[in-house]
């Protein structure tokens, strides 16, 4: 549910625009918004979770998730949505801060890649469903990429009642890192608003500043206080273990690399090549469709010989793949197209399975939730960064009114010029993202030996 979610969501946006009248600032905080929220309380919702059991935080989830799709559906403008999309943020927070913990726990470690490469399936299944359901259901109106979500959370929610049992020992601490959340939440929505409003607006709007010194204050501030917390949101001791801490670099640099390459596609099929939206959507699929193909080799693979080759091959696929992507322009073939998405997709199902067994099996099975909920963070982290970072890129080679027009879908009658200047910004986007995708690849070749037990004992390996 969650990843046809974000894959609905993406493809209907430019009727949701035309449809709600909302500008390009409101429209990109429709997507992002969820994301933001989510990112600021998934470590919340993993130490909830440690301390009231994942089972209970997961239900709660999935109900949250479908009441607010019932309310997104009735919206009748863009600031309504971006306030709805906040609480549905929560409620994914507490779905996925949990999902990676309630797969370690009910397996042995010796089966565990195979059971996190078949989540991995799920999730590329929801995202090869979604790009396509997404187009088919914007035919019938916007409200539907929500309401479809509908009978999804009522049954998840009931099988997850009933079916689910709380394995893991709970932390009966009930303190909270109210001054982290606050801090993070300030520092990260401010850098988000700097690079929204600065890409669309113009980097001397008022609003670019502000949200500059938010961020540079806030994040340092942020780690000054989770040092110093008696229950921090972030257990800064987890990362004195090699592979959680490079683990999780990895997820944060290779989630900024592919989280951009979705909405840049949808400019590029629906913007510029005027396609519908159920085309567009049709057009995206190989790229979720070769990351199904790779998950449960991966998960197989990774039980067998370990985490970090797998990773780095998965890297360096996926560095390949943007590379292709950011020699494209109006002329590109398919094939061209299909041969990137493919290579992209195959090394984002080789990295994510061994990479998040590796971060996961390297802590006590006590502090599962939190390092669960640390890597969802990082990876939610750069997801946002990483869509307010391609429209800023874009929109500095283009101006934003012809920007607006291209992504809304209405490019029909612009200059050569301005469609020349979106090429140009499209290139330099995947470019960046590239650039990324290598300094995850390099963090991945760094040695990282430790890992935990199942009885919760230190294991060194030996070079």
């Amino acid at each position: 549910m969650a990843s046809m979610n974000g894959g609905t969501l993406i493809i209907a946006l430019p009727d949701l625009m035309r449809s709600l009248k909302a500008d390009l600032f409101s429209a990109v905080w429709i997507l992002i918004v969820y994301m933001l929220v989510q990112t600021i309380l998934v470590l919340t919702a993993g130490r909830l979770a440690d301390m009231f059991g994942r089972k209970f935080m997961y239900v709660v989830g999935f109900a949250l998730f479908g009441i607010t799709s019932i309310a997104a559906g009735f919206c009748t403008e863009a600031w309504q949505l971006v306030v709805i999309r906040g609480f549905q943020g929560a409620a994914g927070a507490f779905m996925i801060a949990n999902a990676s913990a309630i797969v370690t726990d009910a397996f042995p470690k010796t089966q565990l890649g195979l059971a996190l490469g078949t989540n991995m399936i799920v999730f590329s299944v929801g995202s090869i469903i979604g790009t396509i359901l997404g187009g088919w259901l914007t035919t019938l109106g916007w409200q539907w990429v929500f309401w479809f979500n509908v009978p999804f959370a009522l049954l998840g929610t009931l099988w997850a009642v009933i079916n689910l049992k709380e394995l893991s020992q709970l932390d009966h601490s009930r303190e909270h890192d109210v001054p982290g959340i606050l801090v993070y939440m300030l520092a990260m929505t401010g850098l988000l608003v700097a690079l929204t409003a600065g890409g669309i607006e113009g980097w001397s709007t008022p609003l670019v500043l502000p949200g500059i010194l938010l961020a540079l204050l806030g994040f340092p501030l942020f780690a000054w206080i989770e040092s110093r917390s008696s229950a921090p949101m972030i257990d800064v001791t987890l990362f004195k273990r090699p592979p959680f801490s490079l683990g999780n670099l990895a997820v944060f640099l290779n989630s900024i690399a592919r989280s951009g390459v979705t909405i840049l596609f949808v400019f590029y099929y629906q913007g510029l090549k005027g396609l519908d939206a159920l085309t567009a959507g049709l057009f995206l699929v190989p790229i979720a469709a070769s990351m199904l193909v790779a998950s449960p080799f991966s998960g197989l693979l990774a039980d067998r010989y370990g985490s970090r080759l797998l990773s780095i091959i998965g890297l360096a696929l996926n560095t390949a793949g943007l590379v292709m992507m950011a020699l494209l322009d109006v002329n590109t073939t398919f094939p061209f197209i299909l041969t990137a998405m493919i290579i992209m997709g195959f090394g984002g199902g080789l990295f994510n399975s061994p990479n998040t067994r590796m971060i996961m099996t390297s802590v006590p099975p006590h502090r599962r939730g939190i390092a669960a909920g640390t890597r969802s963070m990082l990876a939610n982290s750069g997801g946002v960064v990483s869509i307010a970072l391609v429209l800023a890129l874009v929109s500095s080679h283009i101006d934003s009114k012809d920007l607006f027009s291209i992504f809304a879908g209405i490019s029909t009658g612009l200059p050569d010029k301005a469609l020349a200047q979106f090429i140009s910004g499209f290139q330099f986007s995947f470019w960046v993202l590239a650039g990324f995708s290598a300094a995850s690849l390099l963090v991945a070749l760094l040695p990282r030996q430790e890992e935990i037990d199942e009885e919760g004992h230190l294991v060194v390996h030996q070079k």
